[in-house]
């Protein structure tokens, strides 16, 4: 009895007196096996271009992205995943500086990205869109040059991601790449 309120004791003590160990992380955002590299890419062409107030989509470096055209004739660049449900932010509204997702109403500012206004107000939004936390989305710089919209993106963020994907035969094992457990 008194051996084991010993280890009690020695047990909580070392819980409160031992210091935090930093967490390590095994994601693959932080496990990058190319180094970052921007350029830019074609993403459209100028035919494609939207009319003004309105948006598209097309692919750069293998990124989706929204190109949105404000009334004044001024293009941008944001990812074309509207969260938090991931529909296209390419079929949106573009007025005032913002592009407003169609299916939950949230407005995201055209050169910041960030929600501009309620998250979530219409709809389907105002039953899910209080399990969210708000959250913008991503801008990338963009030119015109050579009959195309080139859009700023890192080419090697594609690989970095599918990095830590399998590929190949599986072994007796059930591992790819032929090693012993």
């Amino acid at each position: 009895m008194k051996l084991s309120l010993f280890f009690t004791f020695l047990a909580a003590v070392s819980a409160f007196t031992t210091g935090p160990k930093a967490p390590k992380s095994s994601t693959a955002l932080n496990m990058a096996k190319f180094r970052s590299a921007m350029q830019y890419v074609p993403c459209i062409t100028l035919d494609q271009l939207p009319s003004p107030g309105s948006a598209t989509s097309g692919v750069a470096g293998g990124l989706a992205i929204c190109i949105a055209v404000d009334e004044n004739g001024s293009v941008y660049a944001l990812g074309d995943k509207c969260p938090p449900i991931n529909q296209p932010l390419s079929f949106g509204k573009v007025a005032n500086g913002c592009i407003t997702d169609p299916v939950l109403g949230t407005a995201f500012d055209l050169k910041t990205g960030e929600v501009s206004g309620p998250w979530c107000p219409a709809g389907i939004g105002k039953l899910i869109g209080g399990a969210f936390t708000p959250e913008g989305v991503p801008v990338f710089p963009v030119k015109q040059s050579k009959g195309a919209i080139e859009v700023q993106v890192d080419v090697n963020a594609k690989f970095n991601f599918e990095a830590n994907f399998w590929s190949g035969v599986l072994d007796a094992q059930g591992k790819a790449d032929g090693k012993y457990y």
